[in-house]
């Protein structure tokens, strides 16, 4: 059993209790405009391009069997987009890493090798393994596998997921997942779909179902100035913590530009315009006070201590 992640990371402490490893699996269904894992959307191996590491040797020109990496004047590499056609072969070439490929298929038992290397800082934090990416779901199997090879080794499991796949999927994992951190990024269903590319009707049928079946929930809400941060978005919050039964919390993720960076490493241009800009944290402080006015319980870093 075999799947495709982008990262494998250690010590994460963002992405479910405790200290985590976090795996990310590559591949998903939705297009966030605000996406801050843009390499997790497409489920192929892809080429970073990163020129400022670039020290001009010119071993990835030699290396390329399709001519999409040239020098210029300066000595520096060049790479042609629309002639590259991902192979990879000029990555290992390239010592700097200024040349990468992202994407990389690996098996449930070289995953569960790394988790295991940090079970004692499980035991002592309440930690474990996160599947996020990307989209976990987008990898059934996969996620299966890892997640059943992870509870025999008696771990906490979460799974962050956008809830949008077929319940099948959702309902084979719920005997191994202790936590879903639960994606929710629009009330208004038209806006959901002009976000995201999909209504959020599946969602919400799917996070209510997980809810009827006990799942234990965590909503994670993107907070997108211009966009989604409005009111009538927070209410919607509000009345949907309201009606879920199992929710531990809500956990609000101001928006943050982190992702454009890696846009560029990968020769896309960023849909988000300019004049968005990440909250201060008065208008956080807003967003979190309007929520705790209607009762909901704020979970993760930036929620406020309770008076």
């Amino acid at each position: 059993m075999k799947g495709r992640i982008f990262d494998l990371q250690r010590f994460s402490i963002h992405d479910g209790p405790g200290i985590r490893t976090t795996v990310f699996f590559k591949g998903c269904p939705l297009r966030c405009l605000w996406c801050h894992n843009p390499e997790g959307i497409d489920p192929k191996p892809q080429l970073a391009f990163t020129p400022e590491k670039c020290i001009g040797c010119g071993e990835c020109v030699q290396a390329c069997p399709e001519t999409a990496l040239a020098r210029n004047q300066a000595g520096r590499a060049v790479l042609d987009r629309a002639r590259c056609n991902a192979c990879g072969a000029c990555a290992p070439a390239c010592d700097t890493q200024a040349l990468e490929m992202v994407g990389r298929d690996v098996s449930v038992e070289e995953v569960r090798a790394v988790v295991l290397r940090d079970r004692d800082y499980y035991s002592a934090s309440g930690g474990g393994l996160t599947l996020s990416g990307g989209e976990p779901l987008a990898q059934p199997e996969f996620a299966e596998a890892l997640l059943g090879a992870a509870q025999a080794e008696r771990l906490h499991c979460v799974v962050e997921t956008s809830g949008f796949a077929e319940w099948k999927l959702l309902e084979r994992l719920l005997p191994l997942v202790d936590l879903w951190l639960y994606d929710y990024k629009e009330t208004n269903p038209q806006l959901h779909a002009s976000f995201t590319g999909e209504s959020n009707q599946r969602i919400l049928e799917n996070l209510r179902a997980l809810d009827r079946a006990g799942a234990r929930l965590a909503l994670r809400c993107p907070m997108v100035p211009e966009y989604n941060a409005r009111k009538e978005h927070l209410d919607g919050i509000a009345a949907l913590a309201g009606q879920l039964r199992n929710l531990a919390g809500v956990e609000l993720l101001p928006y943050h530009r982190l992702g454009q960076s890696k846009l560029r490493r990968f020769g896309f241009t960023t849909r988000m315009p300019a004049t968005v800009k990440p909250p201060d944290q008065t208008m956080i402080g807003a967003w979190n006070a309007h929520l705790r006015s209607r009762g909901v319980r704020l979970v993760g870093p930036l929620a406020p201590s309770a008076p």
